[in-house]
């Protein structure tokens, strides 16, 4: 067996040492991923792997079994090259962190890395060496079940939160132990997918792709992501594994990546069922040609890519190149020298410093959506008696959510078990509900007893896990089941209910928030939700996180998110008229013809980066170092925060840049920075952001990226609809 060597120059000689001796079989062999058994071989896969037709396997965790298939590919194969194992590991292996969307609503990119990181290490003692994660997709649609797996509706926020994702796989370079290889998915426009519908068809002009959908993974390419994976749906037409203009023109010409393109599951084969291809020849040749290196699970490669490339040079030259990308991480990742995986005792037992963390996680991405009166937090010398409701407050399977295929709920502390941990008084527990989804009222009698026997009324409701996720897309995003009624009838017992949701995505809430005094928003927390919470119920955690995503009052207003472009005839409260304001048998123009709006008010229930605190920051004096931006300089846009409180705490200051006018229409405002900042109580900072002209440029209608010279607005706030702004002009 070779010395290990990762210098870029060793790797390459190495690389071009074995694809020399391969075969036009042994070649295509390593573009194919087949799938595993989760615990034996299946004979076709032993005779695959000793023939050198399989590059990777996927959706094998078994120590044992992994090791056995590696063997036979470095043993019984004719060039002993080792297998890619592939798996999604999405928000945890067996220490689950909150979804990727309550991961985003930290805005910490530590908190993402960190779980990356220690997902990363988990996974790889079970020799796995290979995630198919983070999903980068622009997700504007609460009723697509994958917007749990994404980080929100914003492009910067989602670029940012995405590299320090791959940055928690992969390590410096691969260099640490822990690292695996990571893939940015979905390539592209996956999240714009019509109705929500997953899978669905997608339609968005280059225009908007370039300027929101490509930009994170443009990111996640120079932050030299291992892999990148193709959508499901088609983009224009044109299905993303089949997309020559995507993968090879944008991906590989102009972006220069460096790593390889992998198909999602069967998703080659799948260009016949939407209408491209005639056959499974035709799938093979037309995703090859657009330049998706491994085929996975279905097998139109396998079956038809030799006799594709034999008779072409130009075939077996792209051959030859994909082939070159998936050795070269292979020896990046220092498969050739491995020895065989040992699986550690916290595969039973999760290490107390991976509970901290994942616990910290799932507090900084906990979001406090009202707090009147201060309800929240709870003082513990003045509550004796305490009533917890709801399905989902002793569920350790339902906290954990969607994507854990290794987190196992017998690791998970609920958040009745936490509240036991953190309150010494009296807890009355009360499912009330078989499931999220059931309508029929339990013990509804003996909860009213209890709650007028209580100090506080904390109800956990939501959606169970099931409900989110691929292929879980819902057409309502009310609270399901009877939960509603459940509601309305504990708001007669005349005590402050304080509303905990767990759920996989923004839900329309509007029918219960005038019920409830409090709202802690806090997605599928994972396997410390009950810790986690129970610090925030009770004070001992101040709850920091922000919205990633823009929640709408009614579906019906979807797509709804903070940079939708201006009309020429905007809404506004002056104009906007509802629609049952207007007289029976009222003229025509009563109707509000001046704006365009729904029937509901045109702001969303929440806005993008809203979150409240247990403290009260303060805004003041913000200003700009100039009233002018020359090309290559920099300018400083500053603001006083002040925490008119007696509590401590983290603000994420939000930072809004609006072009005033453009060659083609920008959004009213663009996020452009963000900073979490610790304030003691009674504290005051000035915050500042550094504003550089590249920070302004877009794609234009040539499609090259450049800041036009104009007036700018600026804004620093709270979220996406607060901040007083400033303007400044940059000038060539």
């Amino acid at each position: 067996m070779q010395t290990n060597s990762n210098t870029t120059e060793d790797i390459k000689q190495r690389v071009e040492n074995l694809l020399g001796q391969m075969t036009l079989e042994e070649k295509v062999g390593q573009l194919n991923q087949l799938s595993g058994a989760e615990g034996h071989i299946p004979e076709h896969l032993r005779v695959a792997i000793q023939q050198g037709k399989a590059g990777s396997v996927i959706n094998e965790n078994h120590p044992e079994t992994v090791n056995q298939l590696q063997h036979i590919a470095i043993n019984e194969s004719r060039l002993g090259i080792p297998l890619l194992i592939g798996r999604d590991v999405i928000h945890g292996f067996k220490t689950i962190f909150p979804i990727p969307l309550g991961q985003a609503a930290s805005w910490s990119p530590e908190v993402v890395k960190k779980g990356a990181q220690i997902a990363a290490t988990e996974a790889k003692v079970t020799g796995i060496n290979w995630t198919f994660a983070p999903m980068i997709d622009i997700s504007r649609d609460p009723r697509w079940g994958r917007i749990a797996e994404s980080l929100g509706e914003d492009p910067y926020l989602c670029a940012e939160l995405g590299k320090a994702m791959v940055s928690g796989f992969q390590g410096d370079n691969f260099s640490q132990p822990f690292a695996i290889a990571a893939c940015a998915k979905h390539f592209c426009g996956y999240g714009a997918a019509e109705s929500g519908r997953d899978y669905c068809t997608t339609n968005i002009p280059e225009n908007e792709l370039r300027n929101v959908y490509l930009e994170p993974f443009k990111a996640a390419s120079e932050a030299n992501v291992a892999t990148i994976m193709t959508s499901f749906s088609d983009l224009d037409g044109i299905p993303a594994s089949g997309n020559r203009w995507l993968l090879d023109e944008v991906l590989h010409q102009e972006w220069d990546f460096q790593g390889f393109v992998a198909s999602d599951w069967e998703s080659i084969s799948q260009l016949t069922i939407h209408g491209l291809c005639e056959d499974s020849y035709a799938c093979a040749e037309t995703a090859f040609d657009a330049g998706v290196a491994m085929e996975m699970v279905s097998t139109t490669y396998r079956d038809h890519l030799a006799g594709i490339v034999a008779n072409s040079k130009t075939h077996e030259d792209k051959l030859d190149d994909m082939v070159r990308r998936i050795l070269t991480l292979k020896f990046r990742l220092g498969l050739f020298d491995s020895p065989p995986v040992e699986a550690h005792a916290y595969l039973e037992e999760l290490p107390q410093a991976h509970l901290n963390t994942a616990k910290d996680a799932a507090i900084q991405s906990c979001v406090l959506l009202k707090n009147d009166n201060k309800t929240l937090p709870l003082c513990a010398e003045q509550t004796n008696t305490l009533t917890l409701i709801g399905p989902l407050a002793d569920d350790g399977y339902e906290q954990l959510g969607t994507w854990i295929f290794d987190g196992e709920e017998k690791h998970s502390t609920t958040i009745l078990q936490g509240i036991y941990s953190e309150f010494d008084g009296t807890v009355h527990y009360h499912r009330a509900m078989d499931t999220s989804r059931s309508h029929q009222i339990n013990e509804l009698e003996n909860i009213k007893r209890d709650i007028s026997q209580s100090d506080a009324v904390v109800l956990v409701l939501g959606e169970e896990a099931i409900l989110s996720g691929e292929a879980h897309c819902r057409a309502e995003l009310n609270l399901p089941g009877c939960q509603e009624e459940l509601i309305k009838e504990l708001v007669s017992c005349g005590k402050s209910l304080i509303l905990v949701i767990l759920a996989g995505r923004p839900l329309t809430l509007g029918s219960v928030i005038p019920d409830v005094d409090a709202l802690l928003f806090c997605w599928h927390p994972g396997t410390m939700a009950g810790p986690a919470i129970a610090d925030l119920l009770f004070g001992k955690a101040n709850p920091s996180g922000k919205l990633p995503v823009s929640f709408p009052r009614k579906v019906g207003q979807i797509p709804i998110y903070y940079s939708q472009k201006t009309s020429g005839k905007p809404v506004t409260e002056d104009n906007f008229v509802h629609l049952d304001d207007i007289p029976v048998r009222a003229a025509q123009t009563s109707l509000g013809m001046a704006a365009s709006h729904l029937d509901t008010h045109f702001t969303p229930q929440f806005p993008f980066g809203f979150g409240l605190s247990y403290s009260q920051f303060n805004y003041h004096s913000m200003s700009l170092s100039d009233s002018e931006l020359n090309t290559g300089k920099t300018l400083e846009a500053r603001v006083q925060i002040h925490n008119d409180s007696d509590v401590a705490g983290f603000e994420i200051v939000q930072l809004y840049i609006q072009d005033l006018f453009g060659s083609i229409t920008r959004p009213p405002k663009e996020l452009k920075g963000f900073q979490k900042v610790y304030f003691a109580a009674g504290e005051s900072k000035t915050v500042s952001f550094v504003i550089h002209h590249e920070m302004l440029a877009f794609y234009g209608k040539d499609k090259i990226k450049r800041a036009e010279p104009g007036e700018f607005k600026v804004w620093i706030g709270a979220d996406s609809t607060s901040g007083s702004g400033a303007s400044f002009r940059l000038v060539s």
